[in-house]
C-alpha cells in the first residue's frame, strides 16, 4: 500500500468523533470510524456502559449556542436540553450526514501504536489490526473518575457520581454530595428532593450562575450583547449575582475566594432554592470520618449512609496514553494536535467555560483542513506544522484561573474560539461544517 492510500482512523462516535467524521467526509478524505458502543452519542446515551449520565442531567449551555455549525439544535428543544434530546440530536446529526453507516459499532480499540515511517497501527479488542496515516482519538473526558481518598474510616457506602443514575437510589438515605461541579449540583438537588437528609460539601465558595436571566438563557445574553472587557464583565455580572443571590454565608455557603469566571462556571438555579427552603444543608470540606460520622472543617459533624463523590474526572486516554502524556491535561496544541507525534490528534479534551460542541466542530475542521492540505502537498500544511511545534498562545482571556488540577489546562472559551478562527483565517481554512445536502431525518422529526 502506498503512502497516500493510508486513511485517518477516528476512535469514538460521541460528539467529538462525529464532528471529526463530518469534517473529513466533507473534504472527501477517507477514514475509518470505530465505536465500542452499539450506537452514536457517547456518554449522552444513558444506556452506554460506563456512561456518567443520570436521569436529571441537562446541558449547561443553551441549545441556541450548542449545536454544530450548519446543524443547529431544533427550536422545539428545551432551552437547556435534557440528555434524551441531546442523544436524539447527535443521532440525527450522524444520520443527516451519512456518518452512521460508516461506523464500526460494537468494536473496542485495545491500543494505538506508532510505526516506523510515521504510520499508526490500531488494534481492536478482537485482535484485528489496521494501519493509518493519522489517528484522531475522541474517546471523551468523563469516563475515568477522579476518586480522592477520604480521611479516616467511613463505614457507609462511598461512590463516585459516575455510577449514579436516579434519585430513587437516594430514598431513605442520609446523603452527602462532595463537590460543586455541575453534575454534583444536579445530584445534590436530586438528594434535596429525595433523600431523608441531604448535605453538600464544598472546599471553597463558588459563584452560582442562574440558568436564566430576564427570561432568557444566561449564555445568550452575554453572546448577544456588546463586547465588554473581562474585568468589566466580572464587576457588572458579579454585582448582579450578589444582588440576586445575596450573601452566600446566610445559607451556609462560603464566600468565593476568587473572582467570577476564574473557576469552571457553576450554572444552577435550584441549589440556592433548596438551601433557602431547608431541603439541603451546605458544609465546608471534610476533615475526617469515623464510622458513619463525617467531621467537617468548621468543627461540625453529621451522620450519613451514602457519600457521593462529585469530584470530577481525569483525561485518561488508555488506548494511547504514552503518546498523550499527562492524564489530567494532555499537552495538545489548540487542545487537539499532538506536539510530539505527527499524525496524532485528540478532540474532546478541552476544559472551558462554555458550550463545547462548537469548539469541537472548529477543531475538527482544522484537523481535516490540515490533513487535506498535507495530502495535497500544499505549503499551508507545513506552515501549520511549525505552529504546532512552537506556538503556545495565551488562551486565558485575561483571567487568572484558580490553582487546581482541573484548571491547569483551562482555556477561556471566547479567547479560544477567537484564536482558532484567527489561525484558520491565516491559512485560508474554513471553520464551520456545511448543512447536510439531504437530511434523512427531517429536523422537525427529531425526538423531543
Amino acid at each position: 500500500m502506498s503512502e497516500n492510500q493510508y486513511d485517518t482512523c477516528v476512535i469514538g462516535a460521541g460528539p467529538a468523533g462525529l464532528a471529526v467524521a463530518r469534517a473529513l467526509a466533507e473534504r472527501g478524505l477517507p477514514y475509518t470510524h470505530i465505536e465500542r458502543h452499539t450506537g452514536p452519542g457517547g456518554l449522552w446515551d444513558i444506556d452506554n456502559p460506563g456512561s456518567p449520565m443520570y436521569e436529571s442531567a441537562h446541558f449547561i449551555s443553551s441549545r441556541t449556542l450548542s449545536g454544530f455549525g450548519g446543524y443547529p439544535m431544533p427550536d422545539h428543544f428545551a432551552d437547556y436540553p435534557p440528555h434524551g434530546q441531546i442523544l436524539s440530536y447527535l443521532t440525527s446529526f450522524a444520520q443527516a450526514y451519512g456518518l452512521a453507516e460508516r461506523i464500526e459499532f460494537g468494536t473496542e480499540v485495545r491500543g494505538v501504536e506508532k510505526n516506523e515511517g510515521g504510520t499508526w497501527t490500531v488494534t481492536r479488542a478482537d485482535g484485528r489490526r489496521s494501519v493509518h496515516r493519522q489517528v484522531v482519538v475522541c474517546t471523551g473526558a468523563q469516563w475515568y473518575p477522579n476518586v480522592p481518598d477520604l480521611p479516616g474510616d467511613f463505614s457507609g457506602e462511598v461512590r463516585h457520581t459516575l455510577t449514579y443514575r436516579s434519585s430513587d437510589e437516594l430514598r431513605g438515605k442520609r446523603v452527602l454530595v462532595v463537590g460543586a461541579g455541575n453534575s454534583g449540583l444536579d445530584i445534590a438537588c436530586d438528594a434535596a428532593r429525595s433523600a431523608d437528609r441531604a448535605v453538600i460539601s464544598m472546599r471553597r465558595g463558588y459563584w452560582f450562575i442562574p440558568k436564566h436571566l430576564f427570561g432568557r438563557p444566561v449564555d445568550t445574553i452575554a453572546a448577544g450583547g456588546p463586547h465588554v472587557p473581562v474585568w468589566l464583565q466580572q464587576k457588572l455580572f458579579g454585582g448582579l449575582l450578589r444582588i440576586l443571590n445575596g450573601d452566600p454565608r446566610r445559607l451556609g455557603l462560603q464566600k468565593p475566594d476568587h473572582r467570577l469566571f476564574e473557576t469552571h462556571p457553576a450554572i444552577n438555579s435550584m441549589l440556592i432554592h433548596h438551601l433557602q427552603h431547608g431541603d439541603i444543608t451546605a458544609k465546608p470540606g471534610i476533615a475526617g470520618t469515623d464510622g458513619r460520622t463525617v467531621h467537617f472543617t468548621d468543627g461540625t459533624r453529621d451522620d450519613f449512609d451514602l457519600i457521593l463523590l462529585a469530584t470530577g474526572y481525569i483525561h485518561k486516554v488508555p488506548v494511547a496514553q504514552r503518546y498523550f502524556g499527562d492524564e489530567q491535561h494532555p499537552d495538545l496544541y489548540l487542545s487537539a494536535f499532538s506536539r510530539e507525534h505527527e499524525g496524532l490528534f485528540g478532540v474532546g479534551f478541552v476544559e472551558t467555560n462554555s458550550g463545547a460542541y462548537q469548539l469541537f466542530d472548529t477543531q475538527a475542521q482544522l484537523i481535516a483542513s490540515f490533513i487535506h492540505d498535507g495530502n495535497s502537498g500544499l505549503p499551508t500544511a507545513e506552515r501549520f506544522a511549525r505552529m504546532v511545534r512552537s506556538d503556545r498562545p495565551d488562551l486565558s482571556g485575561g483571567l487568572k484561573f484558580v490553582d487546581s488540577p482541573r484548571h491547569s489546562g483551562y482555556v477561556h472559551s471566547e479567547a479560544f474560539a477567537k484564536y482558532l478562527l484567527k489561525v484558520a483565517a491565516s491559512l485560508g481554512w474554513r471553520t464551520e461544517g456545511r448543512p447536510p445536502r439531504l437530511t434523512s431525518v427531517p429536523r422537525e422529526a427529531v425526538a423531543s
